[in-house]
């Protein structure tokens, strides 16, 4: 376990280069009442970190490890269902509740998810899994609104900084998981599963499941997507692959308003930071969440906040790949009669801040031409991924 450990601490990550900013919400106050020196000061870090990077890392966010580890349990135990059970939960038509099987889902139309997921978009019993799983409903429940709390927050921080009234976001979000909906936002478990080579066969069995993975022919297995094969320069100058990876979830970037990420370890998430052709290890903090920026929130603030492009690659270190991989993922979208528009932001911004975007006054024009609501966004992304 130490030399484990030791090998993972050498891994070239933007965190190890402290290229992603860390934002500290201790002492932050209450949803109602949120301390106004820390929302300020908070507001100012995400200015610069989320314009800048499009991704930030929080700590003392107030969701306490236990409760994420507890969740990850529930989805493994869920995972090891008998499919008969498992198949009255699984995700069909528009409607994203339910659980994902891997490769079901294409987050960038093509590259299929090695992974399995368990949408949650309303917290009614019925549509989750309690009665083959006694306290699943409540667990998650109480999970739910702790990241709800989190994104409120934050939304309102989001609000300060861009000079809008404190409300303007949390007034555009007021419906999160209200399973009427009224609202796309949805907490996400995430397994993605070890990869194991044999000499015999790829198989990995967890309880009742197996996995099974194609054996090639090479002894440097590359299951590289399209996209990543016929980049392999850059993939080498990045120097966090060596142009040998694996997907686990193609390359893409975030739907909503923005993503909180909780993890259980490094698992090989990497990004392109805005302005940089390459891809890069994130890293990991042992009790952060990760925050970063959903095309609604590039699309409202006309690319001053850029969504970032990440996905998750199979690492090249055996230690890591060989062992499964747990995340939560809160996407949190806005009401689905939200009219997303960077006009809208335009106008709640003073006089002053006017002046200084008209230069950009077509560009605002091309963006009001082609409006559309939230809800019609998601849609369009939700059917590219699962090709309803």
């Amino acid at each position: 376990m130490l030399k484990a450990k030791t090998v993972e601490e050498k891994i070239d990550t933007l965190l190890s280069r402290s290229q992603i900013p860390i934002i500290d919400l201790a002492h932050c106050g209450t949803e109602e009442i949120p301390l106004k020196s820390v929302l300020n000061r908070v507001a100012s870090q995400l200015q610069k970190a989320l314009s800048e990077k499009g991704v930030v890392f929080i700590v003392n966010h107030g969701i306490a490890e236990e409760k994420l580890k507890t969740a990850w349990k529930h989805l493994d135990n869920f995972c090891e269902l008998p499919t008969e059970v498992k198949e009255h939960y699984i995700r069909k038509g528009d409607d994203n509740h339910g659980y994902v099987l891997p490769g079901q889902e294409k987050v960038n139309g093509k590259d299929p998810a090695l992974r399995h997921a368990f949408n949650i978009c309303t917290l009614n019993s019925m549509n989750l899994p309690e009665e083959p799983l006694p306290g699943f409903a409540e667990h998650v429940a109480n999970l739910a609104r702790d990241f709800k709390l989190l994104a409120s927050f934050l939304l309102q921080a989001l609000a300060i900084a861009l000079e809008l009234p404190q409300i303007f976001f949390i007034e555009k979000h007021s419906h999160m998981l209200s399973g009427d909906h009224d609202n796309e936002t949805t907490l996400r478990l995430l397994y993605y599963p070890p990869i194991i080579e044999d000499d015999d066969k790829c198989e990995f069995v967890k309880g009742r499941c197996k996995y099974s993975y194609q054996r090639c022919a090479s002894d440097t297995p590359d299951f590289r997507p399209n996209e990543i094969s016929r980049d392999v320069e850059e993939e080498n100058a990045s120097g966090s692959t060596d142009g040998k990876i694996s997907a686990r979830c193609g390359a893409h970037s975030d739907y909503g308003t923005f993503t909180l990420l909780a993890q259980d370890s490094e698992g090989g998430l990497e990004a392109k930071l805005p302005g940089s052709g390459k891809w890069q290890r994130i890293g990991y903090l042992p009790g952060a969440i990760l925050m970063n920026c959903g095309e609604i929130l590039s699309i409202w603030t006309d690319g001053r906040y850029p969504a970032l492009n990440h996905r998750v690659v199979i690492p090249e270190q055996e230690h890591i790949r060989s062992r499964g991989r747990h995340a939560i993922a809160f996407v949190c979208h806005p009401d689905n009669v939200t009219m997303i528009s960077p006009a809208d932001l335009l106008s709640q911004t003073s006089s002053q801040e006017k002046d200084a975007k008209k230069p950009r006054k077509k560009s605002f024009k091309t963006a009001k031409d082609k409006v559309c609501n939230a809800y019609q966004l998601i849609q369009r992304r939700i059917k590219e991924a699962y090709g309803s």
